[in-house]
């Protein structure tokens, strides 16, 4: 099995491509050990020390890390990862479905349900795509008095280029095609 890595704008995070699925729907992120509990792969990974979070996405895994040296954590990562597929566990060990997690807790007003669905399709067909090239993702979380607040997972998640990301990335492309949205905020 080779295991491909990519480096982030996160320099605390690690993307990782097993040249395999990893998750058929929706993500799943986990910021502790006691969050990796749900799924086998993410407890190996918590078991080397230096890993602060795991994230799993649709083809890959992206590991962060506290202050230690990636060039001691890589490979004891890789191996992680290599030996979990060769066990034949699954990814998670319970039938959560990791894309209804993503919807639990949303919060907007029952009057601006077509702006929320505008801005869900644009995070889904144009924001979600770019973030997920490089190891992260961000969900919508709620919509009230015209900001917008976001989920940030995975390398994006305590990214230092992440506030550009949203200020001037998300933000403009949100104000320009929903005009009701006057601001974007990380959760």
């Amino acid at each position: 099995m080779f295991i491909q890595t990519e480096a982030t704008p996160n320099p605390q995070s690690l993307k990782f491509l097993p040249g395999k699925v990893v998750l058929d729907s929706g993500t799943a992120d986990f910021r502790s050990a006691e969050d990796a509990a749900e799924s086998p792969l993410a407890e190996r990974l918590f078991a080397i020390r230096g890993v602060t979070g795991v994230y799993f996405g649709y083809d890959f895994v992206t590991v962060s890390k506290d202050d230690s040296d990636w060039q001691h954590l890589k490979p004891a990562i890789l191996g992680a990862i290599m030996e979990h597929y060769m066990s034949g566990a699954p990814i998670m060990g319970t039938a959560k479905d990791a894309a209804d997690a993503d919807q639990q807790g949303e919060f907007f007003d029952e009057g601006d349900i077509n702006i929320v669905n505008t801005i869900k399709e644009l995070l889904e067909s144009r924001v979600r795509p770019a973030v997920a090239q490089d190891g992260g993702d961000i969900t919508f979380r709620g919509f009230r008095d015209g900001k917008v607040y976001l989920n940030m997972k995975g390398s994006c998640a305590g990214c230092p280029s992440s506030t550009a990301t949203l200020k001037h990335g998300v933000q403009n492309l949100l104000r320009h095609f929903v005009p009701e949205v006057q601001e974007v905020e990380a959760v």
